[in-house]
């Protein structure tokens, strides 16, 4: 069984509108909440993204910056090879 959690304060409109969207999903209130919370906690923070992105990055043998300077001169080289013609 799960801990209880109670929220104070929470305006009457909101929970009203919270309730409707939990009917009209066939859900109780209290369902609806807890897929609202268990939905969020899947998520992953902002925090988590960059340092998942980080450890990607760190198993690179070449950075970005550098691809994309081979292929501008790549590019570059091209052009400059048809200009010539």
């Amino acid at each position: 069984m799960g801990s209880l959690l109670q929220i104070r304060g929470v305006p009457d409109d909101e929970r009203q509108a919270l309730k409707a969207r939990a009917a009209a999903r066939g859900e109780s209130l209290n369902a609806y909440l807890l897929g609202l919370i268990s939905r969020e906690v899947a998520r992953p923070t902002v925090a988590e993204v960059l340092d998942r992105a980080a450890r990607r990055a760190d198993r690179r043998e070449i950075s970005s910056v550098e691809i994309i300077r081979q292929v501008r001169e790549d590019r570059d080289s091209e052009l400059l090879r048809r200009v010539r013609r």
